[in-house]
């Protein structure tokens, strides 16, 4: 793999996951040094999430990951409702046991990574937790549309976690696999949707 394009999934997947925080700056120099590469890979590497709305460019070329205002936190929370929630959808018909299983053994490590306070490790796997179920759908244009939105959201998730203090798992999860296993789609849409925006809502009030 060249290196601008392992540079580039390793802070994609950084930023997804909420290790940087919102307005967190970036310079070549640093991500050069992080990652061991020159100059010219890390350039590339952020002109790419720039593009992708991971990274914000200043015009005077500060780059730096987004401090989303209200009204884009209320838009990409829409987004989530409406992709997810369609992808959910589709997955069902295709949700077996396995997956059902699967499921439930990542929803048991997204409740250890609460008990151990750990933001990043409980945003990574709440991620794997709806991608696992995403894949089921085979909409890979959908899904890629989701994971950018999820890039987008990564600082603000990682903001929401300090602000929510969560001692629990998110108990839409827990629908969401009732309904998997009803085979239940009004329940499951309302389930997916409102594990989506919940948290996000709370942050633009």
């Amino acid at each position: 793999m060249a290196a601008h394009d392992r540079t580039y999934r390793q802070l994609r997947t950084r930023i997804m996951h909420g290790e940087l925080r919102p307005g967190e700056a970036l310079t070549l120099r640093g991500i050069g040094k992080e990652f061991g590469v020159s100059m010219t890979p890390a350039r590339e590497a952020l002109r790419r999430l720039v593009a992708e709305g991971a990274l914000t460019l200043s015009a005077s070329g500060r780059v730096a990951t987004p401090e989303l205002s209200n009204d884009r936190i209320e838009e990409l929370a829409a987004l989530r409702a409406l992709l997810e929630v369609e992808l959910a959808s589709r997955a069902l018909p295709r949700a077996h046991m396995a997956l059902i299983d699967r499921l439930e053994s990542i929803h048991a490590n997204i409740s250890m990574n609460v008990k151990k306070h750990d933001a990043v490790g409980y945003i990574r796997t709440n991620l794997e937790f709806h991608r696992t179920l995403y894949l089921r759908a085979q909409a890979p244009a959908m899904l890629a549309m989701t994971e950018t939105v999820w890039l987008q959201l990564g600082p603000t998730m990682r903001a929401l976690y300090g602000r929510l203090n969560r001692t629990e798992p998110p108990i839409h999860h827990r629908h969401i696999i009732a309904a998997l296993k009803a085979g239940d789609e009004p329940g499951l849409r309302l389930a997916v949707r409102s594990d989506v925006t919940h948290g996000l809502r709370l942050l633009a009030s």
